[in-house]
């Protein structure tokens, strides 16, 4: 076998077959009905771009879990299923079959949770939960620091669960103040690696990340059209769909979703309001759609509590548009005249839905 792959990577066969794999692929923009506008198809196939960098970093520079390092699997560059402008996302390959320690210090971001998954992206596009850990429910140090054991069977202290099918580490830091909080900082070991460093590599292994990094950017970019499709019936409002979907998918299970599909010509504006429940975090962004976050570097896009004007009352008032209408708490689509939104409630017992309204810009 690794002869065989010897011979196809020396031929250049190897490569040739992830190249026209990712050209197949470019098909799924092209039949996308929903991606009907010049800007929606340069958005689809950058977005081709954006997860074949984040399936290299997976399947090829960081898929060994007997020494895995952290990579980003959504950051401003790169996004995939409605990615949170307030979280920073480190992703590290590991095996239900080793145990890994994680140190570091929390810094002073208000949510840090880790998560166990059974990464298959690649395949069906699940990524089930294996073990999830909240830093609500851990210990500390006083000056913020931690360990934890990430391990099938269970131990003292912060522990972290695996399962057999156990093949990524999420790490999720969520913000209220991005640019004044401190950041945590988090390092991953296996305690029972079976040598002093990795092997090098092979001609099988390049093959293999290869075939994976491919299968994953189709699984990825076929998932979550399959969902944008979904909320097409329901235009301008925030739908309470079966969490369980979300979960399947790698969400976080504290955290309840509204998905929704938005769609406004140049003169109107949606309008959403909603009571906001007791809760650790909310927030709400608006995407495009192939479920990225829309530019949050140089455009106001999302709004959490920090960033939020209230109404007398509690409630919030919420206005997407393609300009300041001078009211609310104004939302650019930032050249866009469709695409996704989402709202989460975080740590919530209670999940009101919005009640929205399209209207003229004033």
């Amino acid at each position: 076998m690794s002869g065989d792959a010897e011979q196809r990577v020396a031929s250049g066969a190897a490569w040739r077959d992830f190249c026209r794999r990712l050209e197949a692929i470019g098909e799924i923009v092209l039949g996308a009905r929903i991606a009907d506008t010049p800007i929606d198809r340069a958005e689809g196939y950058r977005y081709l771009t954006r997860l074949t960098r984040i399936a290299l970093d997976m399947h090829l520079e960081n898929a060994d879990s007997d020494f895995p390092g952290f990579y980003a699997a959504s950051h401003p560059t790169a996004k995939i299923g409605a990615d949170n402008p307030d979280n920073i996302y480190m992703n590290a390959a590991i095996s239900g079959a080793r145990t890994y320690r994680l140190t570091g210090n929390r810094g002073s971001v208000p949510i840090l949770s880790f998560g166990t998954k059974a990464n298959r992206y690649a395949i069906d596009g699940t990524m089930a939960s294996t073990g999830e850990l909240d830093s609500a429910d851990m210990a500390f140090g006083p000056d913020g620091g931690f360990e934890i054991v990430v391990s099938k069977t269970r131990v003292p202290g912060n522990w972290l669960p695996l399962a057999n099918d156990s093949s990524m580490l999420i790490v999720r830091q969520t913000f209220l103040d991005r640019d004044n909080e401190i950041p945590a900082t988090v390092r991953i070991e296996t305690i029972d690696r079976p040598r002093a460093t990795p092997e090098p590599l092979t001609a099988t292994a390049l093959e293999q990340g290869l075939q994976r990094a491919a299968a994953f950017v189709e699984g990825t970019a076929r998932t979550f059209l399959r969902w944008t499709e979904m909320l097409l019936a329901d235009v301008n409002r925030l739908a309470t769909i079966d969490q369980t979907m979300f979960q399947k998918a790698g969400g976080d299970p504290t955290i309840f979703y509204l998905h929704g599909y938005w769609k406004l010509a140049p003169d109107e504006m949606l309008v959403i309001d909603t009571p906001i429940p007791d809760c650790t975090f909310w927030n709400f962004q608006v995407d495009n759609v192939w479920f990225e976050s829309l530019d949050y570097r140089h455009h106001r896009i999302h709004l959490n509590a920090h960033n939020a004007a209230l109404n007398p009352d509690g409630t919030v008032t919420i206005v997407v548009a393609a300009r300041d209408p001078g009211f609310g708490n104004w939302l650019d689509t930032a050249g866009h005249d469709h695409g996704t939104m989402l709202l989460r409630w975080t740590g919530a017992q209670d999940h009101p839905v919005p009640a929205t309204r399209v209207e003229k810009l004033p």
